[in-house]
């Protein structure tokens, strides 16, 4: 397949894989690198908020118990729209739990016993890291005037940001 604007030919990509798109090469390619990045974060996010959940105990095991579940529904749909969004513009996406791992920047959580005050402030932590981290691949689909994938990730750093006060707000009181 020929090179051409609005199709170029990308590295280690199938041509069965190119999609038409204006946006540069460059362009495509740094932000999909910042979407594979940012969707890594948000499954290791999901299942370490779903860990937490699983393993909370205590007190309010109930309110916090079905917050941490509403949270991980809330970022396990982000999932699948940041991953097509990667591929609507030519881009590849992650393609296994070990992609994950290699591009994750969020830490995992692997201790045995966690307190509810310690895995609430760790996912407010995590929460926040992860809108520092939309707000960057928001700056680089600026640069490449990419407003769609700007448009989606100003939802979900609004979504991320929710999350942050809500659990910021139980652990001033804990």
């Amino acid at each position: 397949m020929a090179k051409t604007a609005a199709t170029p030919a990308r590295e280690h990509e199938s041509p069965s894989l190119q999609v038409p798109t204006d946006l540069s090469h460059e362009g495509v390619a740094e932000i999909s690198a910042a979407l594979r990045e940012t969707l890594a974060d948000v499954f290791a996010l999901y299942l370490k908020t779903k860990n937490f959940h699983w393993h909370m105990a205590g007190r309010h095991f109930r309110d916090y118990h079905l917050l941490l579940d509403e949270h991980s529904d809330q970022i396990f749909a982000m999932t699948d729209d940041i991953a097509e969004r990667g591929r609507k513009i030519g881009g590849v996406t992650i393609r296994s739990i070990s992609d994950i791992t290699r591009h994750q920047r969020l830490k995992d959580n692997n201790a045995e016993f966690v307190s509810p005050k310690d895995m609430l402030a760790e996912l407010s932590a995590d929460n926040q890291q992860l809108t520092r981290s939309l707000r960057a691949t928001h700056e680089v689909c600026e640069k490449y005037s990419d407003v769609a994938t700007a448009s989606l990730i100003e939802v979900w750093i609004d979504q991320t940001e929710r999350r942050t006060w809500f659990l910021s707000e139980i652990v001033r009181d804990l």
